[in-house]
């Protein structure tokens, strides 16, 4: 089936890079919010991400619903963003605290950065925006 006739929330359990990242959403009861309209781009740590965290934080995290769904939604912004048409810019994030993206390189090479996380020029095209790999897990401040 092709990505773009599913919503975000199917694509991230559907895909490898992102089951901790499905799991999250589920356990802070945001799926239906991530199966809206949207549009969305979603900067979601990759499972390798959420593995560099302290042993145990994960576990932590899925207990905590609140602080969980802060730290989901400190990684989404509203409408749809390419990796192609990243510039260095904020923008502020569903949580509310602002994403800072830094593009890095040449031409050829363009790299970039949400909040010091780096991305992964592998998107994920949905039904209702995009989900972008990065390979930290953000935490707000708040």
């Amino acid at each position: 089936m092709n990505t773009q006739d599913q919503d975000i929330v199917a694509n991230a359990a559907n895909s490898p890079d992102f089951s901790i990242f499905s799991n999250a959403l589920r356990a802070a009861g945001l799926q239906a919010a991530f199966k809206a309209e949207g549009p969305f781009t979603v900067f979601a740590p990759t499972d390798a991400a959420f593995e560099k965290l302290p042993p145990g934080a994960v576990n932590l995290l899925l207990k905590d619903k609140a602080r969980l769904a802060s730290i989901i939604n400190f990684h989404a912004t509203r409408g749809v963003m390419h990796a192609v048409d990243i510039k260095t810019h904020d923008l502020p994030s569903l949580q509310g605290e602002t994403l800072a993206l830094q593009v890095s390189g040449s031409d050829l090479d363009i790299g970039y950065t949400v909040n010091g996380a780096k991305g992964s020029k592998k998107e994920i095209e949905s039904s209702n925006g995009i989900l972008h790999g990065i390979d930290t897990v953000m935490m707000p401040a708040g």
